[in-house]
């Protein structure tokens, strides 16, 4: 999973005039210069998708990252509120859950009435207006949610999750939250005179809550649509004043026909009238922006609207600040919006090399804030949360079924099982398909995971799954597993009968799309071409590297259809499997794959994940390949199911070289 940024819709060549700010020049937004004495320059800024990303810190990794942190976002709200005099500050959702600081909060330190939890220490102490619920606020029940958020120093709104069953007028719904909040707020106009204007926040999350969290929500809520809610309650904002209506909007940008409980629906969410702004999230991506959104109707990618309405997405994990500048002006009935822009300000960029530079430093008092608990976090992810009754390594993954691979398609397979197990899905067998990401190339020798046996501890995790990627899932067939492993054959050169030592990896085939898929038995036979080209076009017809697919004994019928859990990257096309895409996805989950790790390991206690040997090699008879692997791969020769491979001697840049007896 890439990190995107995009640069602002206004560049800072484009500001008109400026302020001293310390010994910096604070540039001032061309509304600031134009705004006439009924008229007012009014930023609201957005933080979403934050997921405990308080601090620069991978707590995965066990080290510092500066792609991410509110605290060096907080910076970055100073330098806005330093360019104009009229801010006001919320936050999207998705606050409490999605690294181990959540979980040491959740499962460790817990939350009793009147604790407070470091995300809203640190968001109290930026002093935001006005906030809303994402999907991940729910995944720790709901008593650990309402301590949370009852030490806010701020609304928090929700318009469609309610707390028992559907009324049949949404004004009529016992809601969890309050649907909306009117702001009053002074603010100076282009002459400098000060008036209070009223400004409505109405919050959103998917309707998808009840089944990603049924097990927390079951029988205790209900979720409306996102756009049938905001029929309903904008025109009761209107009515009791509201200015100007703002739209916070745990939802993303969907192009596709509008369809009830849609989880991604702030386009059409923009077609509500009375609503002048929305803020965007849950997708973690970027808007306005140069990749992710254009194409689509209704949307304009560059000006950052959606339906003709500013918007914004600020990113993931503090990654930017969101940001829409109004115009207003008042007449005899209030303040309206007559102009604006929009911008995703970044907290960081790449150089020529692709390397992360960071553009902001930490805000001090959000650091302090969130100190102790950050402490805690290092121990808590330092500290076993279980054991591995076998040794979790790398060396061997793309030559034979391997225990690194073997525990990430476990842990999937027992998540998505969980998931589907009461919807329209649950009939169908799950397969799960995962590859390995450390498999030493170019990375060098040392690049492979390598846990050994015995405790286990959350960061271990970062070596079993190095990417944020999410857990999605397809329903295929038999014949699509079939093309789908065939594509992941690739991985290997075409060894003639007889050869000795032939170079069995095609060095141009990346790891990560080599994927083993768990619950069915195959083998690849090597005398055969591959299927096909790295673009997943059909190269070699009459080729076939699969050979005795078989699920539960018997041969696959290629008509059948089958789950299978996999990653956000792979469901939506990376890779250029064939016939692999977002048409094929059924479940787009709201987890990491890292994070469901984390949670079987911790369910689990100790976790087995030794490779069962589902996949090998076809054998041809007097032929001998030979491979690169990390040195340190000689201890677990003896291990390896399903494969003979025999030491080599010493490879190239302190490569060791090993020999598959096939």
């Amino acid at each position: 999973m890439s990190f995107q940024f995009t640069q602002p819709t206004l560049t800072r060549r484009s500001l008109l005039g400026g302020i001293a700010a310390g010994s910096a020049l604070v540039m001032l937004h061309p509304f600031a210069a134009r705004a006439q004495a009924n008229q007012a320059h009014l930023r609201i800024m957005e933080t979403t998708d934050i997921h405990v990303n308080i601090m620069p810190y991978d707590y995965y990794g066990d080290k510092p990252n500066d792609t991410m942190g509110l605290s060096r976002t907080a910076t970055i709200i100073d330098q806005i509120r330093a360019e104009a005099g009229n801010t006001m500050l919320v936050d999207n959702g998705d606050l409490l859950q999605g690294n181990p600081m959540g979980d040491y909060m959740a499962y460790e330190k817990g939350m009793k009435a009147g604790d407070l939890h470091p995300v809203i220490k640190a968001l109290n102490a930026l002093g935001y207006d006005c906030g809303t619920v994402g999907n991940h606020e729910f995944n720790y029940g709901l008593e650990f949610m309402n301590n949370v958020l009852a030490g806010a120093n701020f609304p928090v709104v929700c318009a469609n999750v309610t707390k028992g069953q559907l009324a049949s007028d949404p004004k009529k719904d016992e809601l969890m939250f309050k649907p909306y909040v009117i702001v009053e707020k002074q603010i100076k106009d282009g002459a400098g005179n000060t008036s209070p204007i009223k400004v409505g926040f109405i919050g959103f999350v998917p309707p998808q809550i009840m089944v990603w969290d049924a097990k927390n929500l079951e029988g205790k809520a209900q979720t409306r649509d996102i756009v049938d809610a905001a029929k309903a309650w904008v025109p009761v904002m209107k009515e009791e004043g509201a200015d100007i209506v703002i739209a916070l909007s745990h939802s993303g940008i969907d192009g596709s026909a509008q369809s009830e409980r849609m989880e991604n629906a702030s386009l059409y969410l923009a077609g509500v009238p009375g609503i002048d702004a929305i803020f965007t999230g849950h997708q973690h991506l970027v808007f306005p922006g140069p990749k992710d959104f254009e194409g689509i109707a209704g949307v304009d990618a560059k000006k950052g609207t959606l339906q003709g309405k500013p918007a914004v997405m600020a990113g993931f994990w503090g990654s930017h600040m969101g940001l829409i500048d109004l115009l207003i002006e008042k007449d005899g009935k209030g303040w309206k919006v007559v102009d604006f822009t929009t911008e995703a300000r970044p907290i960081y960029h790449r150089d020529e090399n692709r390397k992360v530079i960071a553009d902001v430093k930490d805000k001090p008092e959000v650091v302090a804030s969130v100190k102790a608990e950050h402490e805690a976090t290092l121990a808590y992810v330092r500290r076993p949360v279980g054991k591995t009754s076998a040794p979790l390594y790398s060396y061997f993954a793309l030559v034979a079924d391997d225990p690194s691979v073997q525990i990430v398609s476990i842990a999937q397979t027992w998540y998505v099982k969980d998931l589907l197990k009461d919807g329209q899905y649950k009939d169908y067998p799950v397969l799960s398909a995962a590859a390995p990401f450390k498999a030493g190339g170019r990375s060098g020798p040392d690049y492979f995971t390598d846990v050994p046996a015995g405790d286990i501890a959350i960061k271990n995790v970062a070596d079993l799954y190095l990417y944020p990627n999410t857990v999605q899932a397809v329903l295929i067939t038999g014949a699509q597993v079939k093309n789908w492993l065939e594509m992941s054959a690739g991985m290997f050169n075409q060894v003639q009968p007889g050869a000795k030592d032939a170079a069995l990896l095609n060095p141009k085939f990346p790891s990560y799309n080599y994927d083993v898929i768990d619950g069915v038995t195959y083998q690849i036979d090597l005398s055969q071409p591959p299927r096909f080209d790295g673009d997943g076009k059909l190269a070699n017809p009459d080729a076939h590297r699969i050979v005795d697919l078989m699920f539960n004994g018997k041969p696959i019928d290629p008509a059948q259809k089958f789950v299978v859990a996999t990653n956000n990257y792979r469901a939506g096309g990376g890779g250029k499997f064939p016939e692999i895409a977002g048409d094929k996805v059924i479940l787009v989950a709201p987890d990491t794959n890292r994070d469901v790790i984390v949670r079987y390991i911790i369910q689990q206690g100790t976790i087995n994940p030794s490779a069962d040997a589902n996949w090998s090699f076809k054998p041809m008879a007097g032929t001998t390949a030979v491979f690169d692997s990390g040195p340190k791969g000689r201890q677990y020769l003896a291990d390896i199911k399903g494969a003979k491979i025999e030491d080599a001697g010493d490879g190239t840049d302190g490569f060791a070289k090993f020999r598959l007896v096939l």
